[in-house]
């Protein structure tokens, strides 16, 4: 008997420490994620910047917004220059029309005297 109890506790020391047994910090089961402030992004990706966006971003640009400036600068002096080319397009029918009404005028003030002369 006193040669039992050893070897029983031998044995049971030898099943318990080459048993298998799974550590809770490096078990399979669990995915451990690493969190980077950076990712990569490619085309396909759901973080890709899309052409909208860049387009935003290149709309908010400074030589973006110079360039709009001075588009609007140039579509305002073409806005004064046909409205003033419109005045004087203007101007000069007016004196048209007041050239040819003289002439009807005229016209018509000489026509009764012609008339009048013939009936004579």
């Amino acid at each position: 008997m006193k040669n039992v109890l050893p070897v029983i506790f031998i044995l049971t020391l030898l099943f318990t420490a080459c048993s298998k047994k799974e550590s809770p910090g490096f078990a399979e089961d669990q995915d451990i994620k690493m969190h980077y402030d950076t990712t990569a992004v490619d085309s396909f990706s759901t973080g890709a910047v899309s052409v909208d966006i860049a387009r935003k971003i290149r709309m908010s640009s400074p030589q973006y917004l110079d360039s709009v400036k001075q588009a609007k600068k140039l579509a305002e002096e073409e806005a004064k220059l046909k409205a003033e080319l419109e005045k004087e397009n203007k101007a000069k029918l007016d004196d048209e029309k007041k050239k040819a009404e003289a002439e009807k005028k005229s016209k018509a003030a000489e026509t009764p005297t012609t008339h009048e002369n013939k009936t004579e």
